[in-house]
């Protein structure tokens, strides 16, 4: 069968250019640290997962739908358009363009929507017929978890695919659960609050007894413990609207046929591919 490997391009690229011991510079004097790092981890990510087709996708700049549910969305998050280039990952994008260009890999940036959604539009258009292999290190994906959906979160000889089983052992709660789960206990990463005094073992104690969010708001009155039936009652629009934020969907126009994403495995290495793209 065929296997889609989607790339969370933006996601991947933080994490190598943070991640990497020091500022790394070629003889040029120019910065390649998160190159460097994002093509070593894609090497090693397709070695692994051996994939028949690849996408990578990156978020764009523009206005975010979900700021318009609630204002506060990713207001966290830094403004990189303020940030010097030697700080900014965005700063190396083209020469990781370069790269994915001379992999054979397709790329493509969101224009009206997230990364995330774009990601999820690919996936769930393909995976009647495919095996589909999500890497990021983004936990909004596990809804997304299926027979035929994976999340592999790349962290070198600790790389983790993530399964149902895996949702089960580590959460107590089944896939089409999480964005439930984490409608609940908030997201500081994402700058969304949940609902006072639940946690995640409360969340997961929750929806093991109600199954869904609808469910455990109808049923408040019936939940044991004061201070939770109180946080369910004083919350409901805040879950609701926590749900609207965290949903995915496949809503996305999607640009590429499966046949476009055909990958032919080169066994590139690292220093070849740099050098390829002359930044070695």
């Amino acid at each position: 069968m065929d296997k889609l490997l989607i790339i969370d391009g933006s996601n991947l690229l933080f994490q190598m250019f943070f991640g990497m011991p020091a500022r790394i510079v070629n003889s040029q004097g120019k910065a390649i640290q998160g190159t460097l790092g994002f093509v070593g981890a894609l090497l090693k990510i397709i070695r692994k997962v051996e994939p028949t087709h690849i996408l990578a996708v990156f978020d764009g700049e523009h206005e975010n739908r979900r700021c318009e549910i609630d204002a506060d969305y990713k207001a966290n998050r830094i403004d990189y358009s303020m940030v010097n280039e030697a700080e900014n990952p965005f700063s190396q994008l083209p020469d990781v363009y370069k790269a994915l260009d001379y992999l054979g890999i397709n790329h493509i940036e969101a224009t009206n929507c997230e990364a995330d959604d774009l990601i999820t539009s690919y996936a769930l258009s393909f995976c009647d017929d495919t095996d589909i292999v999500i890497s990021s290190f983004d936990s909004d994906f596990f809804q997304l978890i299926s027979e035929r959906i994976s999340i592999l979160r790349y962290r070198g000889e600790k790389t983790m695919i993530c399964s149902s089983q895996y949702m089960i052992d580590k959460y107590g709660i089944y896939p089409n659960q999480y964005a439930y789960f984490k409608s609940l206990v908030g997201d500081t990463a994402d700058n969304i609050k949940g609902a006072e005094k639940i946690g995640i073992k409360t969340a997961a104690s929750l929806l093991r007894t109600f199954g869904t969010l609808e469910n455990i708001i109808k049923n408040a009155e019936s939940i044991n413990r004061p201070s939770i039936k109180k946080s369910i009652t004083e919350n409901t629009d805040r879950i609701r609207k926590n749900y609207e934020l965290i949903k995915l969907e496949r809503n996305q126009i999607i640009q590429y046929d499966k046949c476009d994403l055909e990958f032919m495995n080169t066994n590139k290495t690292t220093t070849e591919v740099l050098k390829g793209i002359g930044i070695k």
